[in-house]
């Protein structure tokens, strides 16, 4: 019933246009010589409108289902593509056409004073089609450039002096390195980490095929990072952002890649312990909170020449060497430490290296 009711209107619609040509082929006609020679009657005028009216109110009947169908693949099309296209350019568009239109409609009073048939009219819908083009694609590729400005603005008071300044914290995206890791939830419960916790979607993909890898070692790591990330969730209400819409990453293999280019897209800042993509973030210009580094500076500093008692648990690779932890796991070699194996010694600290991995300190024990 639907199909009919369709293909009905659709055949009306024929006979308008078909009307409509009549009255353009009869206006042409009165702008030739020919008129003087062939001079129609209102009847003719009429079987003419008539006729034209038919023939394309049947074309536009026998072609409805044709147009019905390839109506329907524009539309799944245009959905399609609707799905892929950031939220942020959806709104940022319409308000760009909005704007469009406004300009054209202002600029098409111009054309009202026109007498020629038709050309107003046809002037008036090509400059609606121009500027909501125009505004559409102006706002797309400025919006990016114009939201973080109006959201600078908006975050920043209007005290002089920087007074009433209320600065919003930069998002924060987890990597799947500091999740297993799970000194992030510790970290986030001390409330040294500001701004909107940012959870990939696709890291937690990556969570759940580590989780269901064969292998024991990789099964049990992934295991523990949907836990924390589950106690994350409980606990800090951090939900999980849905890329599916950001047609940038779609392109994109790499999970590191991916974070590196949300970083960018966002405005945010990676948070890892993965020391490559410390390195890599750093040549694309995203800026990185490293666990590792955040570890380091916060361990005990330790200068040559302090005392120190100290349980010595074992040999070190050199002959003499005995070897002790801190609490924080920082390792001392103690020099001719040997003896006191199993014993807790006093010692000198004599020399302090900084590492990738971390600091080493030499002692001496204390004669």
């Amino acid at each position: 019933m639907l199909k009919k009711l369709f293909r009905l209107a659709f055949s009306f619609v024929g006979l308008v246009i078909g009307y409509g040509v009549s009255l353009v082929l009869e206006f042409l006609f009165s702008l030739t010589s020919l008129q003087n020679d062939f001079a129609l009657t209102e009847t003719q005028r009429f079987g003419f409108a008539v006729s034209c009216a038919l023939i394309f109110g049947l074309i536009f009947f026998r072609a409805t289902p044709l147009l019905g169908k390839q109506g329907a693949k524009v539309a799944k099309n245009i959905e399609h593509d609707l799905q892929s296209v950031p939220t942020n350019d959806i709104v940022v568009g319409t308000f760009g056409l909005i704007v469009g239109l406004v300009i054209a409609f202002l600029l098409s009073q111009i054309f009202v004073g026109i007498q020629i048939f038709y050309l107003g009219t046809i002037l008036t819908v090509v400059t609606y089609l121009i500027f909501g083009y125009l505004g559409v694609i102006v706002a797309t590729k400025k919006g990016k450039d114009l939201l973080p400005s109006l959201m600078a603005v908006r975050r920043t008071g209007t005290g002089g002096k920087g007074k009433g300044k209320v600065q919003e914290a930069t998002p924060k995206i987890l990597d799947t390195s500091v999740i297993i890791d799970g000194r992030i939830a510790d970290i986030m419960k001390t409330g040294f980490i500001e701004g909107t916790i940012v959870i990939p979607e696709f890291v937690l993909v990556e969570l759940r095929h580590i989780a269901d890898s064969s292998d024991s070692l990789k099964r049990n790591r992934g295991r523990r990072g949907l836990d924390v990330l589950n106690k994350i969730q409980n606990e800090y209400g951090v939900e999980i952002y849905n890329t599916n819409g950001e047609k940038a990453l779609e392109e994109i293999p790499e999970v590191d890649v991916k974070l590196l280019k949300l970083a960018q897209l966002i405005n945010g800042k990676v948070v890892t312990n993965d020391f490559n993509l410390n390195k890599v973030a750093g040549i694309k210009g995203v800026e990185v909170l490293n666990i590792n580094e955040l570890a380091n500076t916060l361990k005990p500093v330790v200068l040559p020449g302090e005392d120190m008692h100290l349980f010595l648990v074992k040999e070190g690779k050199e002959t003499n060497q005995a070897v002790a932890y801190l609490d924080d796991g920082t390792m001392i070699v103690v020099e001719d430490g040997r003896r006191y194996i199993g014993q807790t010694a006093e010692v000198t600290v004599t020399s302090v290296l900084q590492t990738s991995a971390g600091r080493m300190i030499f002692a001496r024990p204390k004669r």
